[in-house]
């Protein structure tokens, strides 16, 4: 019965790992994972064969260790799992003041189907808010022949966003640097447009009676991006300082969707050690 479930297991991430490479490329990122899971898979069920004919020359402690690793690495990938799911399932705020558009790789200076999702999404968004800003966050890859910024402007600027509602930042190669450098970018407008607001002369009002002088509103952040990269997109903004941030969820491919899930756990686990999250 445990035979057939595993065995049955690894068929599947095999297949997965086939279809992957058919349908997105032999390179596309961590997809050798799959092959891992199976070959672990096999090796268990092999395990299990040999443990029981030669019970009499390996410790109990070996198997055991081994299966509470095991069971301990689906635990662990099981609850990553549901924090990428939450995110995914993050409710839209409106009205935020900036929303930082994370980019992906680009192809000969067109968008890739994961950044067009992300850049529909964005119009969408700019268009029920206008006064929200976007900053297009990425920067030149390997293979690149420009900066994933530079592309996005292009492809929102043509399809009628207006320019002064987008800020480019072209630095970044992660999605670290992207919530870094970005931040750089909104202060930097920030200060600008209230350097602009000083310089116009105002008039003096006569205000009757007392008052009192209200609050600047606080500074509300959107992370825009695909739906499984929300929630390590939204840890690392609170990480770098910004307090009220928001996650917008784009759609990804609905094929990698488990292959990108699986992917990004794997980078939750690695920022969270870096401490980048």
């Amino acid at each position: 019965m445990v035979d057939g479930i595993l065995i049955g297991l690894a068929v599947l991430c095999a297949a997965y790992f086939v279809l992957i490479v058919l349908y997105a490329g032999i390179g596309t990122s961590f997809a050798f994972i799959w092959l891992f899971f199976a070959a672990l898979l096999i090796f268990l069920v092999y395990g299990k064969w040999y443990y029981v004919r030669n019970m009499d020359r390996i410790p109990r402690w070996v198997p055991v260790s081994i299966v509470t690793t095991c069971i301990a690495g689906v635990v662990v990938l099981a609850l990553l799992c549901v924090l990428v799911f939450f995110g995914a399932a993050t409710p839209e705020r409106q009205g935020l003041d900036y929303v930082i558009v994370l980019g992906a790789r680009v192809k000969e200076h067109t968008v890739s189907n994961s950044l067009k999702k992300r850049l529909d999404k964005a119009m969408e968004y700019a268009e029920h808010n206008p006064d929200t800003i976007l900053v297009l966050s990425g920067g030149k890859g390997p293979g690149e022949s420009a900066s994933e910024a530079e592309v996005m402007y292009q492809y929102l600027v043509y399809n009628g966003i207006r320019p002064e509602q987008l800020l480019v930042e072209d630095r970044s190669v992660s999605t670290v640097e992207n919530i870094a450098y970005s931040k750089v970018v909104i202060e930097r407008h920030r200060l600008q447009k209230k350097l602009e607001r000083e310089l116009v002369p105002r008039e003096p009002r006569q205000v009757p009676g007392p008052y009192m002088m209200a609050e600047d509103k606080p500074l509300e952040i959107g992370v825009l991006t695909s739906n499984y990269h929300v929630y390590r997109a939204r840890r690392i903004a609170s990480r770098w300082g910004f307090d009220n941030v928001y996650g917008i969820c784009a759609q990804s491919d609905a094929v990698l969707f488990i292959h990108f899930c699986v992917r990004e756990c794997a980078s939750i686990v690695k920022d969270r050690l870096m401490g980048n999250m």
